[in-house]
């Protein structure tokens, strides 16, 4: 019987050990993975979630991201942006981002930029800037104003 105890147990581990190799912490079904063209950044009081700038032409285009305020007790207020360098124009309804709230620049046009380096296809420097929250910048593609940004505001910056 042991033997055959023994046997039974060296077969199990032979035909186990790949399955249970593969177990980890560290596997990609447990990271992040949020599909979608734009860019993140959670790293401060501030989320800057999904930026991208939709460009109808070359030098122009309209800054899309959706701010989230963590900053705990105290609403926040878009101060400015930089898309490649330049200035971009905030509309005066555009600021506003209310405490464990959401804006969606996206939806209202907020935010448009004129600049030599906002090209489709690229990639631009696009800085925000906050009232009470620390800076954010971030890498963010430029899209054609078509298909999913069709119904972007295409307002030119001042």
């Amino acid at each position: 019987m042991t033997t055959l105890r023994t046997r039974i147990a060296q077969v199990a581990v032979v035909l186990f050990a790949p399955a249970l190799a593969s177990c980890g912490f560290d596997a990609q079904t447990d990271q992040v993975y949020i599909p979608g063209r734009g860019v993140n950044d959670r790293s401060g009081e501030v989320d800057v979630l999904n930026v991208v700038v939709v460009s109808a032409t070359d030098g122009s285009g309209t800054v899309v991201a959706s701010l989230v305020n963590n900053g705990g007790d105290r609403d926040d207020t878009l101060t400015g942006v930089t898309v490649g360098g330049s200035e971009a124009t905030i509309a005066k309804e555009g600021g506003d981002i209310p405490v464990n709230g959401i804006n969606n620049l996206g939806e209202s046009g907020a935010v448009s930029a004129s600049s030599e380096e906002i090209e489709e296809g690229t990639f631009v420097e696009v800085a925000f800037t906050f009232e009470n929250a620390e800076a954010v910048t971030v890498d963010a593609p430029v899209v054609p104003h078509d298909a999913e940004y069709e119904d972007i505001p295409m307002k030119q910056a001042r």
